[in-house]
Protein backbone atom coordinates (compact mmCIF):
# COMPACT_ATOMS: atom_id res chain seq x y z
CA UNK A 1 0.00 0.00 0.00
CA UNK A 2 2.83 2.35 0.89
CA UNK A 3 4.50 1.79 -2.49
CA UNK A 4 1.22 2.53 -4.23
CA UNK A 5 0.89 5.87 -2.47
CA UNK A 6 4.49 6.75 -3.36
CA UNK A 7 3.83 5.91 -7.00
CA UNK A 8 0.68 8.05 -7.00
CA UNK A 9 2.51 10.96 -5.42
CA UNK A 10 5.35 10.77 -7.94
CA UNK A 11 2.86 10.60 -10.78
CA UNK A 12 1.09 13.74 -9.54
CA UNK A 13 4.39 15.55 -9.25
CA UNK A 14 5.33 14.48 -12.76
CA UNK A 15 2.06 15.73 -14.13
CA UNK A 16 2.38 19.07 -12.40
CA UNK A 17 5.93 19.43 -13.70
CA UNK A 18 4.81 18.58 -17.22
CA UNK A 19 1.94 21.08 -16.97
CA UNK A 20 4.23 23.88 -15.87
CA UNK A 21 6.58 23.08 -18.74
CA UNK A 22 3.69 23.24 -21.18
CA UNK A 23 2.55 26.61 -19.84
CA UNK A 24 6.05 27.95 -20.22
CA UNK A 25 6.25 26.72 -23.80
CA UNK A 26 2.88 28.33 -24.62
CA UNK A 27 3.94 31.65 -23.11
CA UNK A 28 7.15 31.53 -25.09
CA UNK A 29 5.23 30.96 -28.35
CA UNK A 30 2.91 33.85 -27.55
CA UNK A 31 5.85 36.16 -26.98
CA UNK A 32 7.39 34.99 -30.24
CA UNK A 33 4.15 35.68 -32.14
CA UNK A 34 3.98 39.23 -30.80
CA UNK A 35 7.54 39.88 -31.85
CA UNK A 36 6.80 38.51 -35.32
CA UNK A 37 3.77 40.80 -35.66
CA UNK A 38 5.87 43.88 -35.00
CA UNK A 39 8.46 42.86 -37.53
CA UNK A 40 5.75 42.08 -40.05
CA UNK A 41 4.80 45.76 -40.49
CA UNK A 42 8.12 46.34 -42.19
CA UNK A 43 7.81 43.26 -44.36
CA UNK A 44 4.16 43.33 -45.42
CA UNK A 45 4.92 42.00 -48.90
CA UNK A 46 6.51 38.86 -47.62
CA UNK A 47 4.32 35.78 -47.64
CA UNK A 48 3.17 34.52 -44.25
CA UNK A 49 4.42 31.06 -43.46
CA UNK A 50 2.08 28.51 -41.99
CA UNK A 51 2.52 28.10 -38.24
CA UNK A 52 4.75 25.24 -37.26
CA UNK A 53 3.09 22.33 -35.59
CA UNK A 54 3.74 22.28 -31.80
CA UNK A 55 6.03 19.38 -30.97
CA UNK A 56 4.61 16.76 -28.70
CA UNK A 57 6.99 15.93 -25.82
CA UNK A 58 8.27 12.42 -25.87
CA UNK A 59 6.83 10.20 -23.20
CA UNK A 60 9.32 9.08 -20.57
CA UNK A 61 10.46 5.56 -20.93
CA UNK A 62 10.09 4.94 -17.20
CA UNK A 63 9.32 6.67 -13.92
CA UNK A 64 12.87 6.05 -12.64
CA UNK A 65 14.42 7.68 -15.71
CA UNK A 66 12.23 10.76 -15.32
CA UNK A 67 13.20 11.17 -11.67
CA UNK A 68 16.90 10.73 -12.48
CA UNK A 69 16.69 13.32 -15.28
CA UNK A 70 14.92 15.81 -13.01
CA UNK A 71 17.53 15.39 -10.27
CA UNK A 72 20.40 15.85 -12.73
CA UNK A 73 18.88 19.07 -14.09
CA UNK A 74 18.34 20.39 -10.56
CA UNK A 75 21.94 19.67 -9.57
CA UNK A 76 23.28 21.34 -12.71
CA UNK A 77 21.17 24.42 -12.10
CA UNK A 78 22.34 24.60 -8.49
CA UNK A 79 25.96 24.25 -9.55
CA UNK A 80 25.57 27.07 -12.07
CA UNK A 81 24.00 29.27 -9.40
CA UNK A 82 26.83 28.61 -6.92
CA UNK A 83 29.55 29.34 -9.46
CA UNK A 84 28.02 32.61 -10.54
CA UNK A 85 29.06 34.97 -7.65
CA UNK A 86 32.69 36.03 -7.34
CA UNK A 87 33.38 35.31 -3.70
CA UNK A 88 37.09 35.99 -4.02
CA UNK A 89 36.53 39.74 -4.09
CA UNK A 90 34.61 39.54 -0.79
CA UNK A 91 37.17 37.43 1.06
CA UNK A 92 38.78 40.33 2.92
CA UNK A 93 35.42 41.56 4.19
CA UNK A 94 34.28 38.11 5.26
CA UNK A 95 37.59 37.40 7.04
CA UNK A 96 37.41 40.77 8.80
CA UNK A 97 33.89 40.06 10.07
CA UNK A 98 34.54 36.51 11.22
CA UNK A 99 37.81 37.41 12.96
CA UNK A 100 36.09 40.20 14.87
CA UNK A 101 33.32 37.83 15.94
CA UNK A 102 35.77 35.15 17.06
CA UNK A 103 37.89 37.64 19.04
CA UNK A 104 34.80 39.02 20.78
CA UNK A 105 33.68 35.51 21.70
CA UNK A 106 37.20 34.77 22.93
CA UNK A 107 37.15 37.92 25.08
CA UNK A 108 33.94 36.68 26.70
CA UNK A 109 35.57 33.30 27.38
CA UNK A 110 38.55 35.01 29.01
CA UNK A 111 36.16 37.17 31.05
CA UNK A 112 34.42 34.11 32.53
CA UNK A 113 37.82 32.90 33.74
CA UNK A 114 37.41 35.49 36.51
CA UNK A 115 34.71 33.30 38.01
CA UNK A 116 37.04 30.32 37.75
CA UNK A 117 39.80 32.14 39.63
CA UNK A 118 37.33 33.19 42.35
CA UNK A 119 36.12 29.62 42.87
CA UNK A 120 39.61 28.10 42.84
CA UNK A 121 41.01 30.64 45.29
CA UNK A 122 38.05 30.55 47.69
CA UNK A 123 37.86 26.75 47.53
CA UNK A 124 41.55 26.25 48.33
CA UNK A 125 41.52 28.62 51.32
CA UNK A 126 39.67 28.63 54.64
CA UNK A 127 35.98 29.46 54.93
CA UNK A 128 36.50 32.50 57.17
CA UNK A 129 38.19 34.39 54.28
CA UNK A 130 35.73 33.59 51.49
CA UNK A 131 33.98 36.98 51.33
CA UNK A 132 37.33 38.75 51.15
CA UNK A 133 38.55 36.54 48.33
CA UNK A 134 35.35 36.88 46.33
CA UNK A 135 35.51 40.66 46.80
CA UNK A 136 39.09 40.83 45.52
CA UNK A 137 38.26 38.70 42.49
CA UNK A 138 35.37 41.00 41.65
CA UNK A 139 37.21 44.30 42.05
CA UNK A 140 40.39 43.13 40.27
CA UNK A 141 38.94 43.02 36.72
CA UNK A 142 37.22 46.35 37.39
CA UNK A 143 40.59 47.92 38.22
CA UNK A 144 42.33 46.12 35.36
CA UNK A 145 39.91 47.19 32.64
CA UNK A 146 39.62 50.77 33.92
CA UNK A 147 43.37 51.41 34.13
CA UNK A 148 43.90 49.67 30.81
CA UNK A 149 41.34 51.96 29.16
CA UNK A 150 42.82 55.12 30.67
CA UNK A 151 46.45 54.44 29.81
CA UNK A 152 47.53 50.79 29.86
CA UNK A 153 46.45 49.92 26.34
CA UNK A 154 48.32 52.85 24.85
CA UNK A 155 51.46 51.99 26.82
CA UNK A 156 51.34 48.39 25.66
CA UNK A 157 50.56 49.32 22.03
CA UNK A 158 52.14 52.75 21.48
CA UNK A 159 52.37 52.50 17.70
CA UNK A 160 55.41 53.04 15.55
CA UNK A 161 55.70 56.78 16.20
CA UNK A 162 55.08 56.96 19.97
CA UNK A 163 58.16 55.23 21.41
CA UNK A 164 59.76 57.39 24.10
CA UNK A 165 62.73 55.07 24.54
CA UNK A 166 63.19 53.21 21.27
CA UNK A 167 61.34 49.87 21.38
CA UNK A 168 61.55 49.84 25.21
CA UNK A 169 58.98 52.37 26.44
CA UNK A 170 56.22 54.08 24.52
CA UNK A 171 52.96 55.90 25.15
CA UNK A 172 50.23 56.59 22.62
CA UNK A 173 48.17 58.96 24.78
CA UNK A 174 45.31 58.70 27.24
CA UNK A 175 41.88 57.26 26.64
CA UNK A 176 39.95 55.46 23.91
CA UNK A 177 38.05 56.67 20.80
CA UNK A 178 35.12 58.88 21.64
CA UNK A 179 36.32 59.69 25.16
CA UNK A 180 36.32 63.44 24.97
CA UNK A 181 38.13 65.75 27.31
CA UNK A 182 41.08 63.48 28.08
CA UNK A 183 44.51 64.76 27.03
CA UNK A 184 45.65 62.96 23.92
CA UNK A 185 42.31 61.23 23.38
CA UNK A 186 41.78 59.96 19.85
CA UNK A 187 39.73 62.47 17.89
CA UNK A 188 36.38 61.76 16.26
CA UNK A 189 38.00 62.32 12.85
CA UNK A 190 40.20 59.28 13.44
CA UNK A 191 37.40 57.12 14.82
CA UNK A 192 36.04 55.93 11.47
CA UNK A 193 39.29 54.24 10.54
CA UNK A 194 39.41 52.50 13.92
CA UNK A 195 36.32 50.46 13.04
CA UNK A 196 37.47 49.27 9.62
CA UNK A 197 40.28 47.20 8.14
CA UNK A 198 42.29 50.43 7.98
CA UNK A 199 43.25 49.81 11.63
CA UNK A 200 44.07 46.15 11.09
CA UNK A 201 43.11 43.79 8.24
CA UNK A 202 41.56 41.37 10.75
CA UNK A 203 39.94 43.34 13.60
CA UNK A 204 38.90 46.78 14.83
CA UNK A 205 40.55 48.97 17.44
CA UNK A 206 37.94 48.32 20.11
CA UNK A 207 37.87 44.58 19.41
CA UNK A 208 41.61 44.63 20.08
CA UNK A 209 41.12 46.64 23.27
CA UNK A 210 38.31 44.43 24.61
CA UNK A 211 40.31 41.25 24.09
CA UNK A 212 43.55 42.62 25.53
CA UNK A 213 41.86 44.25 28.54
CA UNK A 214 40.71 40.81 29.71
CA UNK A 215 44.35 39.72 29.79
CA UNK A 216 45.29 42.73 31.91
CA UNK A 217 42.65 41.74 34.45
CA UNK A 218 43.95 38.15 34.48
CA UNK A 219 47.54 39.19 35.26
CA UNK A 220 46.40 41.02 38.40
CA UNK A 221 44.12 38.19 39.53
CA UNK A 222 47.09 35.79 39.71
CA UNK A 223 48.55 37.81 42.59
CA UNK A 224 45.41 37.53 44.70
CA UNK A 225 45.79 33.82 45.44
CA UNK A 226 49.40 34.00 46.60
CA UNK A 227 48.70 36.77 49.14
CA UNK A 228 45.36 35.40 50.33
CA UNK A 229 44.25 35.23 53.98
CA UNK A 230 46.56 37.93 55.36
CA UNK A 231 46.74 41.00 53.06
CA UNK A 232 44.81 44.19 53.74
CA UNK A 233 42.19 44.90 51.12
CA UNK A 234 43.35 48.53 50.77
CA UNK A 235 46.95 47.45 50.23
CA UNK A 236 45.93 44.90 47.61
CA UNK A 237 43.88 47.48 45.70
CA UNK A 238 46.71 50.03 45.69
CA UNK A 239 49.15 47.42 44.41
CA UNK A 240 46.77 46.25 41.68
CA UNK A 241 46.17 49.77 40.38
CA UNK A 242 49.89 50.57 40.09
CA UNK A 243 51.02 47.20 38.73
CA UNK A 244 48.31 46.84 36.09
CA UNK A 245 48.39 50.47 35.01
CA UNK A 246 52.16 50.74 34.64
CA UNK A 247 54.24 47.57 34.95
CA UNK A 248 52.10 45.05 33.03
CA UNK A 249 51.63 47.20 29.89
CA UNK A 250 55.22 48.48 29.96
CA UNK A 251 56.79 45.02 29.76
CA UNK A 252 54.01 43.78 27.47
CA UNK A 253 55.01 46.35 24.85
CA UNK A 254 58.37 44.62 24.45
CA UNK A 255 56.72 41.77 22.54
CA UNK A 256 53.07 42.36 21.66
CA UNK A 257 53.58 46.08 21.11
CA UNK A 258 56.41 45.49 18.63
CA UNK A 259 59.22 46.25 21.07
CA UNK A 260 62.81 45.08 21.34
CA UNK A 261 62.11 41.44 22.28
CA UNK A 262 59.75 41.06 19.36
CA UNK A 263 62.56 42.26 17.11
CA UNK A 264 64.80 39.51 18.51
CA UNK A 265 62.29 36.82 17.58
CA UNK A 266 60.96 36.11 21.08
CA UNK A 267 57.67 34.19 20.84
CA UNK A 268 54.82 34.07 23.32
CA UNK A 269 51.46 33.36 21.72
CA UNK A 270 49.09 34.17 24.58
CA UNK A 271 51.22 35.01 27.60
CA UNK A 272 53.10 32.23 29.39
CA UNK A 273 55.51 35.05 30.17
CA UNK A 274 53.64 38.23 29.26
CA UNK A 275 50.62 37.40 31.45
CA UNK A 276 51.34 34.45 33.74
CA UNK A 277 54.97 35.09 34.60
CA UNK A 278 54.29 38.80 34.98
CA UNK A 279 51.59 37.93 37.50
CA UNK A 280 53.73 35.16 38.98
CA UNK A 281 56.73 37.41 39.66
CA UNK A 282 54.40 39.82 41.47
CA UNK A 283 52.87 36.93 43.43
CA UNK A 284 56.32 35.81 44.56
CA UNK A 285 57.26 39.33 45.65
CA UNK A 286 53.99 39.74 47.54
CA UNK A 287 54.33 36.42 49.36
CA UNK A 288 57.88 37.32 50.45
CA UNK A 289 57.06 40.85 51.66
CA UNK A 290 53.92 39.71 53.49
CA UNK A 291 55.44 36.65 55.08
CA UNK A 292 53.62 33.37 55.77
CA UNK A 293 50.21 32.98 57.39
CA UNK A 294 50.10 32.82 61.17
CA UNK A 295 51.26 29.38 62.33
CA UNK A 296 52.03 28.05 58.85
CA UNK A 297 55.66 27.12 59.62
CA UNK A 298 55.54 26.73 63.38
CA UNK A 299 58.28 24.70 65.08
CA UNK A 300 60.09 24.17 61.80
CA UNK A 301 57.25 22.13 60.31
CA UNK A 302 54.73 22.88 57.59
CA UNK A 303 51.29 23.05 59.17
CA UNK A 304 48.51 21.96 56.83
CA UNK A 305 45.84 24.60 56.22
CA UNK A 306 43.50 22.79 53.85
CA UNK A 307 40.97 24.54 51.67
CA UNK A 308 37.39 24.45 52.85
CA UNK A 309 35.62 23.58 49.59
CA UNK A 310 37.26 21.35 46.99
CA UNK A 311 33.99 21.29 45.05
CA UNK A 312 34.39 25.02 44.42
CA UNK A 313 38.02 24.50 43.44
CA UNK A 314 37.15 21.73 40.97
CA UNK A 315 34.35 23.72 39.35
CA UNK A 316 36.71 26.68 39.12
CA UNK A 317 39.34 24.64 37.28
CA UNK A 318 36.76 23.42 34.77
CA UNK A 319 35.68 27.03 34.15
CA UNK A 320 39.30 28.10 33.67
CA UNK A 321 39.86 25.17 31.30
CA UNK A 322 36.85 26.27 29.27
CA UNK A 323 37.93 29.90 29.24
CA UNK A 324 41.45 28.99 28.15
CA UNK A 325 40.15 28.06 24.71
CA UNK A 326 39.38 31.74 24.24
CA UNK A 327 42.59 32.78 25.99
CA UNK A 328 44.78 30.81 23.57
CA UNK A 329 42.45 30.41 20.59
CA UNK A 330 41.61 34.10 20.41
CA UNK A 331 45.30 34.94 20.49
CA UNK A 332 45.57 33.61 16.95
CA UNK A 333 44.07 37.03 16.09
CA UNK A 334 42.54 35.22 13.14
CA UNK A 335 39.45 33.24 12.20
CA UNK A 336 41.47 30.83 10.08
CA UNK A 337 40.12 27.32 10.87
CA UNK A 338 43.60 25.84 10.57
CA UNK A 339 45.20 28.29 12.98
CA UNK A 340 42.42 28.24 15.55
CA UNK A 341 41.78 24.50 15.71
CA UNK A 342 45.50 23.75 15.93
CA UNK A 343 45.79 26.00 18.98
CA UNK A 344 42.66 24.59 20.61
CA UNK A 345 43.81 20.98 20.21
CA UNK A 346 47.34 21.59 21.50
CA UNK A 347 45.89 23.53 24.43
CA UNK A 348 43.51 20.73 25.34
CA UNK A 349 46.18 18.05 25.03
CA UNK A 350 48.54 19.94 27.33
CA UNK A 351 45.81 20.34 29.93
CA UNK A 352 44.82 16.67 30.07
CA UNK A 353 48.46 15.58 30.12
CA UNK A 354 49.14 18.08 32.89
CA UNK A 355 46.45 16.33 34.91
CA UNK A 356 48.06 12.95 34.27
CA UNK A 357 51.54 14.22 35.11
CA UNK A 358 50.43 15.76 38.40
CA UNK A 359 48.39 12.69 39.31
CA UNK A 360 51.30 10.31 38.70
CA UNK A 361 53.76 12.51 40.60
CA UNK A 362 51.45 13.14 43.54
CA UNK A 363 50.55 9.47 43.82
CA UNK A 364 54.22 8.49 43.79
CA UNK A 365 55.49 11.18 46.17
CA UNK A 366 52.56 11.50 48.58
CA UNK A 367 51.50 7.85 48.34
CA UNK A 368 47.94 8.98 47.60
CA UNK A 369 46.64 11.13 44.72
CA UNK A 370 46.07 14.68 46.00
CA UNK A 371 43.12 16.43 44.31
CA UNK A 372 44.56 19.90 44.87
CA UNK A 373 47.80 18.88 43.17
CA UNK A 374 45.89 17.42 40.21
CA UNK A 375 43.78 20.58 39.89
CA UNK A 376 46.96 22.63 39.78
CA UNK A 377 48.36 20.11 37.28
CA UNK A 378 45.55 20.98 34.87
CA UNK A 379 46.32 24.69 35.24
CA UNK A 380 50.07 24.06 34.95
CA UNK A 381 49.57 22.30 31.62
CA UNK A 382 47.44 25.19 30.37
CA UNK A 383 49.96 27.83 31.46
CA UNK A 384 52.84 25.90 29.90
CA UNK A 385 51.17 25.58 26.49
CA UNK A 386 50.08 29.23 26.40
CA UNK A 387 53.32 30.39 24.75
CA UNK A 388 53.97 27.56 22.24
CA UNK A 389 50.43 26.43 21.36
CA UNK A 390 50.67 27.63 17.74
CA UNK A 391 54.20 26.41 16.95
CA UNK A 392 54.48 22.90 18.41
CA UNK A 393 53.18 19.52 17.31
CA UNK A 394 50.41 17.60 19.05
CA UNK A 395 52.93 15.19 20.58
CA UNK A 396 55.08 18.05 21.83
CA UNK A 397 52.02 19.71 23.39
CA UNK A 398 51.30 16.51 25.32
CA UNK A 399 54.89 16.35 26.56
CA UNK A 400 54.89 20.03 27.56
CA UNK A 401 51.68 19.56 29.53
CA UNK A 402 52.85 16.36 31.24
CA UNK A 403 56.14 17.93 32.33
CA UNK A 404 54.19 20.96 33.58
CA UNK A 405 52.07 18.66 35.76
CA UNK A 406 55.19 17.06 37.22
CA UNK A 407 56.90 20.40 37.81
CA UNK A 408 53.98 21.96 39.68
CA UNK A 409 53.96 19.24 42.37
CA UNK A 410 57.66 19.57 43.16
CA UNK A 411 57.44 23.35 42.96
CA UNK A 412 54.73 23.48 45.64
CA UNK A 413 56.92 21.38 47.95
CA UNK A 414 59.94 23.58 47.17
CA UNK A 415 58.27 26.86 48.12
CA UNK A 416 56.99 25.36 51.36
CA UNK A 417 60.53 24.18 52.11
CA UNK A 418 61.89 27.74 51.73
CA UNK A 419 58.89 29.09 53.69
CA UNK A 420 57.27 31.09 50.90
CA UNK A 421 53.60 30.69 51.78
CA UNK A 422 51.35 30.41 48.71
CA UNK A 423 47.88 29.22 49.77
CA UNK A 424 46.72 28.20 46.30
CA UNK A 425 49.96 27.35 44.47
CA UNK A 426 49.76 30.40 42.21
CA UNK A 427 53.53 30.87 42.06
CA UNK A 428 54.10 27.26 41.05
CA UNK A 429 51.34 27.31 38.44
CA UNK A 430 51.84 30.72 36.85
CA UNK A 431 55.47 31.68 37.39
CA UNK A 432 57.29 28.35 37.29
CA UNK A 433 55.21 26.89 34.47
CA UNK A 434 55.13 30.22 32.67
CA UNK A 435 58.91 30.01 32.50
CA UNK A 436 58.76 26.37 31.42
CA UNK A 437 56.25 27.07 28.66
CA UNK A 438 58.29 29.99 27.36
CA UNK A 439 61.45 27.89 27.13
CA UNK A 440 59.43 25.07 25.50
CA UNK A 441 58.97 27.32 22.45
CA UNK A 442 62.70 27.13 21.79
CA UNK A 443 62.91 23.41 22.61
CA UNK A 444 59.95 22.13 20.57
CA UNK A 445 59.10 24.99 18.20
CA UNK A 446 61.58 24.19 15.45
CA UNK A 447 64.43 26.05 13.78
CA UNK A 448 62.62 29.40 13.76
CA UNK A 449 62.80 29.70 17.54
CA UNK A 450 65.81 29.83 19.86
CA UNK A 451 66.08 28.68 23.47
CA UNK A 452 68.61 31.45 24.04
CA UNK A 453 66.21 34.15 22.82
CA UNK A 454 63.40 32.70 24.94
CA UNK A 455 65.70 32.62 27.98
CA UNK A 456 66.68 36.25 27.43
CA UNK A 457 63.00 37.12 27.50
CA UNK A 458 62.39 35.17 30.71
CA UNK A 459 65.32 36.88 32.45
CA UNK A 460 64.33 40.33 31.18
CA UNK A 461 60.80 40.01 32.52
CA UNK A 462 62.03 38.69 35.85
CA UNK A 463 64.59 41.46 36.14
CA UNK A 464 61.87 44.12 35.85
CA UNK A 465 58.69 42.56 37.24
CA UNK A 466 60.01 41.08 40.49
CA UNK A 467 61.89 44.21 41.69
CA UNK A 468 59.02 46.47 40.63
CA UNK A 469 56.43 44.39 42.47
CA UNK A 470 58.69 44.04 45.51
CA UNK A 471 59.20 47.82 45.72
CA UNK A 472 55.48 48.52 45.38
CA UNK A 473 54.57 46.03 48.09
CA UNK A 474 57.37 47.27 50.35
CA UNK A 475 56.32 50.91 49.93
CA UNK A 476 52.72 50.04 50.78
CA UNK A 477 53.91 48.09 53.85
CA UNK A 478 55.87 51.09 55.12
CA UNK A 479 53.12 53.64 54.49
CA UNK A 480 49.46 52.55 54.67
CA UNK A 481 50.23 49.02 55.86
CA UNK A 482 50.07 45.74 53.96
CA UNK A 483 49.15 43.02 56.43
CA UNK A 484 46.22 42.59 58.81
CA UNK A 485 46.80 42.01 62.53
CA UNK A 486 47.23 38.51 63.95
CA UNK A 487 43.87 38.75 65.71
CA UNK A 488 42.11 39.79 62.50
CA UNK A 489 43.82 36.98 60.62
CA UNK A 490 42.67 34.43 63.19
CA UNK A 491 39.09 35.70 63.17
CA UNK A 492 39.09 35.82 59.40
CA UNK A 493 39.21 38.65 56.91
CA UNK A 494 35.50 38.32 56.23
CA UNK A 495 34.77 39.85 59.65
CA UNK A 496 37.84 42.07 59.94
CA UNK A 497 37.78 43.61 56.45
CA UNK A 498 34.10 43.40 55.49
CA UNK A 499 32.00 42.74 58.58
CA UNK A 500 30.34 39.89 56.69
CA UNK A 501 30.44 36.11 56.74
CA UNK A 502 30.19 34.13 53.53
CA UNK A 503 28.40 31.34 55.41
CA UNK A 504 26.41 33.32 57.94
CA UNK A 505 24.47 31.06 60.29
CA UNK A 506 26.60 28.01 59.46
CA UNK A 507 29.96 28.98 60.91
CA UNK A 508 30.66 31.55 63.60
CA UNK A 509 34.03 33.30 63.61
CA UNK A 510 33.27 36.38 65.71
CA UNK A 511 33.96 34.63 69.05
CA UNK A 512 37.62 33.93 68.22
Amino acid sequence: MKKAWIAILLTVMLCVTWGVAQESATAGQAGGSASTAVEGTAQAAAPVAAPAERPVPAAPTSLEETIATTIAKTENAAADELEAPDYAKDFVGVNFTFTNIWMIISALLVFIMGLGFALVESGLTRARNTTNILFKNLVTPAIGVTTYAIMGFNIMYPGETAWIINKVLGFGGFGLPGVGGLPGAISEVENAAKFTAAYNPSYTYLTDFLFQSMFAATAATIVSGAVAERIKLSGYIIFTVIYVALVYPFVGSWVWGGGWLDGMGFHDLAGSTLVHSVGGWAALAGAIVLGPRFGRYAAGKVKAMPGHNLTFATIGVFILWFGWWGFNGGSALSSSPKDVIWILVTTNLACVCGILGAMATSWFVQKKPDLTMVLNGALAGLVAITAPADVVSMGAAAVIGFIGGVIVVFSVFFFDRVKVDDPVGAISVHLVNGVWGTLAVGIFGGADYSVVTQLIGVLAYGAVCFPAAFLIFFAIKKTVGLRVSDREELRGLDIGEHGQEAYSGFQIFTDM
